[in-house]
């Protein structure tokens, strides 16, 4: 029952009481009529008149109340009769509303469908121009690497020429040298004549002083002058002895001084070669984009080092920075990290960490085509796939400045020629030429020599033992028994001993700093080691849980300990330990 039936029936039922109430006022005015006295009274007539008249008033309301009930019985069968049309009209809407929603459901799909073809469509368009853009790439870091390599050639006579000068200069202080030693000798001859003279003055004070107490009667003054002189006398010996190690220490100071100089000269020309090879330059659209870089207070400079470990340089040089790392690849990562960062314009420690590991994604990428590239050159076909990752990894590996996998292409090449002209199986002593270095991908993860970590590889994705044995045995860790390894020698030899291919100073640098960040990783709650500002500083990131604020104290003397025991380096080195606590909670 709806709420306006409810009110119908109030009404009705208010109705039937006022009716019911009227009939019983006329039933007991009427017996009023019936025992009132006769009716000659005036006044009784009167009374009854009223009444009569209330009595007609009273039916009239009775039949207007009836008919009040028959309009509100109609109103209330209207009312019902609405409410059925009402419901009616409700369920066709609930039909109409569900078959609105069945043709949205399936002009939904339709829809869906057809924007997942256009997905589909614009996938493999973005798939194609990415395609394109990265052979651009390729072509621009193609012609980037032919201009650095002849820079590198340049730099290579400027280092010549200086390393020539500074022979010279070594030969003018061993001159020097050789003066000072005859020099020294001439000293310690004059010093064994005073040695001489002295003990003949000692005699001559021990008869003077005899003779003074043979003649002890003289005079005040002639007592006085006597022995004026032979404190005087005294004192010249002193001063001679002064003398005599005033020199001694004026030779040890030139023979200290001149070892500092020839030091200092090597240690400049180290430094220079190494500025040289392990900073990248990266141009920036604008110098206001230096401030972005460092971000308020720094803080985006430092989430960089901290992320990427390459050393960041913001210097007066227009509209570039500078990127500074010994470790190739780690340096790589960074400039890619930096150039889309700059590129995209959002520059904050979170985005940076997300643009790192698609720089180091790609930076993958990059060193596995480069070994695909390396492999197709050579002529090799058939090789496991975990031995090209590794031979992807020495694109950013250098042995004494020259590049390891271009060092294997030139060896395997060498190698197939001399096979060539020996009428040898040319694919075999290729293929042994061009792997005789793949341990160098792993010298920094597993102990021992690179020939005999290569050959375990070799041995382990199934090389021939002519190939293993030619690895193992191409520095003679094993004596080599087939001419396959004396061939892979001899080819390993012709690449590296030409002119400008190797460096011996930037090889035992990279060594210096790798050993570096090896001591710092070996200690226990480590989690990350940076070795930056050229081998100056190391930073090293600590697991917050296992090391504490006293713990990250005592692991940085720790650290600055066993480098002092073990390297050998020029300056200090400066051990930082960095303790951070992250708590990350998302908002839902």
């Amino acid at each position: 029952m709806s709420a306006f039936d409810v009110v119908i029936l109030a009404v009705v039922l208010l109705l039937v009481v006022v009716v019911v109430g009227a009939v019983l006022f006329g039933v007991r005015t009427m017996r009023r009529l019936s025992l009132a006295p006769a009716p000659e009274d005036p006044a009784f007539i009167a009374e009854k008149d009223r009444q009569e008249q209330s009595l007609a008033a009273l039916r009239n309301a009775a039949d207007e109340a009836n008919s009040t009930i028959d309009v509100a019985k109609s109103a209330a069968a209207a009312a019902r009769t609405e409410a059925a049309a009402a419901k009616a009209e409700a369920k066709a809407a609930r039909a109409e509303a569900r078959r609105v929603l069945d043709d949205a459901r399936a002009e939904a799909d339709t829809v869906l469908e057809r924007a997942h073809k256009q997905a589909e469509a614009d996938a493999d368009q973005l798939r194609a121009a990415a395609r394109r853009s990265g052979e651009r790439e390729v072509a621009v870091l193609a012609a980037t690497t032919r201009e650095q390599a002849a820079e590198v050639e340049r730099r290579a006579a400027r280092m010549d020429e200086r390393e020539r000068l500074h022979t010279e200069e070594v030969e003018r202080l061993a001159e020097r040298e050789r003066q000072l030693t005859a020099a020294s000798a001439a000293l310690a001859a004059r010093e064994a004549a005073l040695v001489e003279r002295e003990q003949a003055l000692t005699e001559a004070e021990e008869q003077r002083r005899r003779e003074l107490e043979r003649v002890a009667g003289l005079t005040a003054d002639a007592a006085r002058a006597e022995l004026v002189e032979a404190i005087e006398g005294q004192a010249k010996r002193e001063a001679a002895l002064l003398v005599r190690e005033i020199e001694a220490d004026a030779r040890g100071t030139a023979e200290q001084r001149a070892r500092h100089i020839v030091v200092d000269a090597i240690q400049r020309v180290a430094s220079e070669q190494t500025a040289e090879s392990v900073v990248s330059v990266l141009h920036l659209p604008g110098d206001e984009m230096k401030g972005r870089i460092i971000g308020r207070e720094g803080r985006n400079i430092r989430a960089f080092e901290s992320v990427t470990g390459v050393n960041l340089i913001i210097d007066d040089t227009p509209e570039a920075v500078l990127l500074s790392c010994f470790d190739p690849v780690r340096r790589e990562v960074g400039r890619l990290t930096l150039e889309k960062l700059v590129l995209d314009g959002r520059i904050h420690p979170h985005r940076i960490e997300e643009v790192y590991d698609l720089a180091r994604h790609e930076v993958e990428e990059l060193c596995h085509r480069a070994a695909e590239d390396a492999l197709v050159e050579v002529g090799i076909t058939e090789i496991h796939p975990e031995l090209v990752t590794l031979l992807g990894r020495l694109r950013y590996r250098t042995s004494y400045g020259q590049n390891v996998l271009k060092h294997l292409v030139e060896t395997a090449h060498i190698a197939g020629i001399m096979a060539a002209e020996l009428r040898l199986d040319v694919p075999t002593i290729k293929r042994c030429a061009f792997l005789h270095d793949i341990g160098k991908a792993l010298t920094h993860e597993v102990e021992g020599s690179h020939a005999i970590i290569g050959a375990d590889l070799a041995r382990k994705y199934g090389e021939s033992e002519d190939v293993v044995h030619a690895i193992e045995a191409h520095h003679n860790e094993v004596p080599p028994q087939t001419i396959e390894a004396v061939l892979t020698q001899a080819s390993d030899a012709c690449s590296g001993g030409r002119p400008g291919a190797r460096r011996e100073s930037l090889e035992a640098y990279v060594k210096r700093l790798e050993r570096i960040e090896e001591i710092a990783a070996g200690k226990l709650g480590v989690d990350k080691v940076f070795a930056m500002q050229a081998g100056r500083e190391i930073r090293v990131m600590v697991k917050p849980e296992d090391v504490d604020d006293i713990g990250a104290a005592v692991l940085a003397r720790d650290v600055a300990k066993q480098i002092e025991e073990e390297l050998t380096y020029p300056g200090q080195i400066r051990v930082t330990v960095v303790r951070e606590s992250r708590v990350t909670e998302i908002a839902r």
